[in-house]
């Protein structure tokens, strides 16, 4: 995978650190978001009427500052480690680097500011205004040309399969970006909008695009992350280096066909959302092949989960991964749909990727790589432990409670009496989901009770990495005079 004796001096580490720490910063911000707009479901009248903070605003800000602060700056730290460690080659262009993490950090800022201003298509996990967009579009040529140019000055003749994992969620999310928001600016001097789609080509576009940033920018680039720093944390190759490339090419083929299984139901042509659903259910086999090679690849080294916290969150992460992944087809079937569809137990299905696969392998990875980047041990195991038991509670209280309130709806919203009429009103769904609101919060404040122990630990890693840099260096200033 990589040579030992290639020198830490030669990579650019100083743009991996920032987008770590920024990784993490961004995660403590939008999960701490994300728990105060459960609390405001749970108990709306901490919405306080305050427009700007009300969850119809704060809603996208989390979202935004989670997906595309907390996971798009870790996806940039990593694969930018990733890229010069297996390539045995420093990073391309420094200074286009520095712009990539400046530019993406303006769009996480300005995004979440305009949300709460206001200012929002309103279209799913992409509905930044079009000046946000255009900058995106920018920083994201830039980190493809990057990548590649990196790719093309490598020293091993072999791409290891990490970096195709990465290219293809590049160049997946640059096409899903820019067909997703094709839009006509009403002026140049307003962040109003038109999209260039409308009626059911709007609503498929938007799915093909929702669904296809699960699949590439939250799936295919996390398994990126997976298969270098499972292995590296093991210690061991991955268990099957033909079964990775199968994993590659049958996920990259299938996922993009898949999105159209949101709109079972409505007014997209049924054979449309039957391909989509037929894709969706071929994707459990080389997602689940994924999984296997994962967790196999800690085959005869089985003992490192009883003494290893950050190969714990790693397996952990795959099995949330094989989860999701047979939990997403079958919310695909028609039959399945027509009860989970427009209720939490989507919303459940989610977060039981997004918290148990993409946060967990997330956090692995940076446990493993920012001691690493500043050669420092890291502050406290103890600390690991603990953020990983207050995490899984965390995950297994929010998803249960969506899957009650979820399944729970559904039910209400189809049941009818003897006279064909709906048994239940509207609003009684609506006291029935209190309780099952509250859990989901509290869940919610387990995680992010963890992600506040990670940043602690973190910071006293790193600021006793830059004291140990500093007393070397006035050793060695002292010596020589």
């Amino acid at each position: 995978m990589e040579q030992a004796t290639a020198s830490p001096q030669h990579y650019n580490y100083d743009i991996v650190k920032k987008f770590a720490i920024m990784a993490l910063v961004w995660g403590m911000l939008g999960m701490s978001a994300g728990l105060w707009a459960a609390l405001e479901l749970a108990f709306p009248i901490l919405n306080f009427d305050i427009a700007e903070i009300t969850f119809g605003r704060i809603r996208p800000v989390h979202t935004t500052l989670v997906i595309f602060g907390f996971g798009g700056s870790a996806l940039f730290a990593t694969s930018y480690y990733v890229v010069q460690r297996t390539c045995q080659t420093r990073l391309w262009g420094d200074a286009i680097a520095n712009f990539t993490f400046w530019g993406w950090q303006a769009v996480i800022l300005l995004g979440a500011v305009s949300y709460m201003l206001g200012y929002s298509q309103g279209r799913e996990y992409a509905e930044f205004e079009w000046p946000i967009d255009l900058l995106i579009t920018v920083v994201w040529v830039a980190y493809l040309l990057i990548y590649v140019q990196t790719l093309r000055r490598r020293s091993q003749p072999h791409i290891y399969v990490a970096n195709w994992f990465y290219i293809g969620f590049i160049l997946a999310t640059a096409i899903l970006h820019v067909f997703n928001n094709l839009a006509v600016p009403v002026s140049m001097f307003t962040l109003k909008s038109y999209s260039a789609f409308s009626g059911v080509q709007d609503a498929m576009t938007q799915w093909w695009y929702g669904h296809n940033a699960v699949g590439f920018f939250l799936t295919a680039a996390f398994l990126g992350m997976m298969y270098y720093f499972v292995p590296k944390q093991a210690g061991r190759p991955v268990y099957s280096y033909r079964l990775s490339i199968i994993h590659f090419w049958a996920l990259i083929f299938m996922y993009m066909w898949a999105g159209a299984h949101h709109l079972h139901w409505t007014a997209l042509p049924d054979w449309t959302s039957t391909l989509a659903a037929t894709f969706s259910i071929m994707l459990l086999m080389p997602s689940w092949g994924g999984m296997i090679n994962g967790i196999m690849t800690l085959s005869g080294a089985w003992d490192k989960l009883r003494s290893d916290p950050i190969m714990l969150f790693l397996i952990t992460a795959l099995s949330f991964y094989g989860m999701s992944t047979f939990e997403g087809p079958l919310m695909s079937l028609k039959s399945v749909n027509a009860l989970s569809h427009y209720t939490d137990w989507t919303v459940g299905h989610v977060h039981s990727g997004a918290l148990g696969w993409v946060a967990l392998i997330s956090f692995g990875s940076m446990y493993h790589l920012i001691p690493k980047l500043y050669d420092t041990r890291i502050h406290s195991t103890r600390l690991i432990y603990v953020h990983f038991w207050l995490a899984t509670i965390g995950i297994v209280l929010y998803i249960t409670a969506m899957w009650v309130a979820g399944i729970g709806q559904g039910l209400f919203l189809r049941a009818f009496d003897e006279y064909g009429n709906l048994q239940y009103s509207f609003i009684e769904t609506v006291v029935f989901l209190h309780q099952p609101y509250v859990w989901r919060a509290i869940g919610g404040g387990f995680f992010l009770a963890g992600v506040l122990v990670m940043g602690y630990n973190i910071a006293r890693t790193v600021l006793a990495a830059r004291r140990e840099a500093a007393g070397s260096q006035a050793a060695v200033a002292a010596s020589a005079a």
